[in-house]
């Protein structure tokens, strides 16, 4: 950044800058580590003078503890892309209307979680049921780390509760899977070949009256050899769905290629994949107690409604601890 030329292309500028910046979210908060333990260190020789000081000492420490915490989290994000914005789709699976509406529920819960964590947020394609919910959707979230967090997500979600749209209300059992891809754009450059892409044209409107949309917005790219595909419907201009299209294909061939290399392509859940029993990464459960379990941590809360809410920190901590665990005795 130092260099005379530095800004003579923005677009490149633009891109180190957005590399720093993660670099500073683990440096700074270290730097800041560093001075509050001088501080402590200095606060204990006072109280040794005068104990009155000591309810600021246990105050301090408290805050202390609470940032070497987060450093702790954020310093286990050793990925190549953890850094990065992501690209989270929600596919409703078995249990028809009631998984869609499940669908629906867990977009609000990530919307959430989004919000919380001061993100920014963006719908890129969303395809809405007749009766109720989301047959799926995907949304781009941006800012530091959210591809580390949200990698926990990834996996098979299942509900179980009263459902509203039976007339005897009997409880039901719903599923929806999560996919979440980083958003390379500008970081790694993707090669595919023309001839080995297929891009398709679709009316990105719903059902038909006002909202109808009677041009062909909507775009579909398609990778022919693996058959990853990628779309995007809600702009109304065609070029921004086409440029939305082919961040998220890139994306998802990436993280793809990056699953080949670390031998871990079957915990990868897309629209091929089984999203029924026995598949899941964790259970909602409504009725007829209330409990939310992650089944791959043992991670679990009673409090649903605040899970739901977007509270989903605990479940996301507790499965980053596990795989730094893990990959830390390999």
């Amino acid at each position: 950044m130092g260099q005379a030329n530095f800004w003579d292309n923005q677009e490149k500028a633009q891109q180190t800058i957005k590399q720093l910046k993660p670099l500073n979210g683990l440096i700074n908060p270290f730097d800041a580590l560093e001075s509050s333990a001088s501080d402590v260190n200095a606060l204990c020789e006072l109280c040794a003078e005068d104990p009155s000081l000591e309810g600021e000492l246990e105050t301090e420490l408290l805050a202390v503890e609470k940032k070497l915490d987060e450093f702790d989290l954020r310093a286990m994000f050793t990925g190549p892309q953890d850094a990065s914005d992501a690209f989270l789709k929600i596919s409703a699976g078995t249990g028809g209307t009631e998984a869609c509406d499940w669908a629906q529920m867990l977009l609000r819960m990530y919307t959430r979680w989004a919000e919380r964590h001061g993100y920014e947020l963006e719908m890129i394609d969303e395809l809405k049921n007749d009766e109720a919910g989301i047959r799926s959707a995907t949304i781009a979230i941006r800012g530091d780390y959210v591809y580390g967090y949200l990698q926990s997500e990834i996996g098979v979600h299942r509900l179980v509760r009263i459902s509203p749209f039976d007339s005897n209300a009997r409880r039901h059992t719903s599923f929806a899977a999560v996919d979440v891809a980083p958003d390379i754009e500008g970081t790694i450059n993707i090669e595919i070949k023309p001839d080995d892409l297929r891009r398709d044209t679709f009316r990105s409107g719903g059902p038909g009256g006002q909202h109808q949309n009677k041009t062909e917005s909507g775009v579909r790219y398609t990778h022919l050899p693996s058959g990853i595909a990628a779309e995007s419907r809600t702009e109304r201009s065609q070029h921004k769905n086409d440029a939305n299209a082919m961040a998220l294909l890139k994306a998802k061939m990436y993280r793809v290629e990056e699953q080949k290399r670390k031998a871990e392509t079957e915990r990868q859940y897309d629209e091929k994949g089984e999203v029924s029993w026995g598949s899941q990464i964790r259970n909602y459960v409504m009725q007829p107690y209330t409990l939310v379990k992650d089944v791959r941590t043992d991670t679990q809360s009673g409090q649903i409604q605040a899970v739901l809410d977007g509270e989903i920190d605990d479940f996301i901590q507790a499965f980053l601890r596990a795989k730094a665990a893990k990959e830390n005795k390999k």
